[in-house]
């Protein structure tokens, strides 16, 4: 008849290469939520969501809405060329603060402005979004690309390039700090000029 051994249990063997799941709630060294979703994926998510709305409130022409979408001391900035490091001393297509944006906002919907007459509007598509900086305090920097088409009666135009973005994280969820737009036609000839921003 066998006896049973005495002693202490020996600990189950670990199959190689296996490693121990997260608990819940909380990260692995891979930076993966036990439900496996990206550590980042909820911020990406937002930012994406950010520049969706950003490009939908441009083509229903809800200007104040998307001037709100800024800081109060928040900048768009559309430079004649990528080589441009400041708007300040320099020339620029826009270099706009809240104030100008209001004064163009004013401008576009008067009931004379003669470019608003015709039949116009635009389709801006948003993609490539890479959150490319996070700083301490929450703020962050968003590199995307964008392709714009503006009609005015039978006039098509495109616009395309990349968006460089300095999001400031508030109370309210993140708002604009920096809008820089890099138009890779900016250097162009075009019959009349942007009336409104890309």
């Amino acid at each position: 008849m066998a006896t049973k051994s005495k002693g202490k249990k020996k600990a189950p063997i670990k199959a190689p290469g296996r490693k121990p799941a997260p608990r819940k709630g909380r990260f692995s060294i891979e930076g993966k939520r036990a439900n496996g979703k990206n550590a980042g994926h909820d911020l990406q998510h937002e930012v994406e969501q950010l520049l969706y709305r950003q490009a939908e409130l441009l083509d229903s022409q809800q200007w104040q809405a998307w001037i709100d979408l800024f800081t109060d001391d928040g900048v768009y900035w559309m430079p004649p060329e990528p080589s441009h490091k400041t708007w300040e001393g320099m020339p620029a297509i826009f270099a706009e603060d809240r104030n100008l944006m209001t004064v163009r906002m004013k401008r576009v919907l008067h009931p004379d402005a003669w470019s608003q007459r015709p039949l116009w509007g635009t389709n801006h598509v948003v993609s490539n979004t890479q959150i490319k900086k996070v700083n301490p305090n929450g703020d962050i920097e968003v590199k995307s690309r964008f392709h714009m088409m503006e009609l005015r009666r039978d006039d098509v135009r495109h616009f395309a390039g990349s968006y460089t973005h300095h999001f400031r994280k508030t109370k309210d969820g993140y708002r604009i700090k920096l809008q820089r737009v890099d138009m890779t036609n900016a250097q162009a000839a075009f019959d009349y000029v942007l009336q409104v921003w890309v």
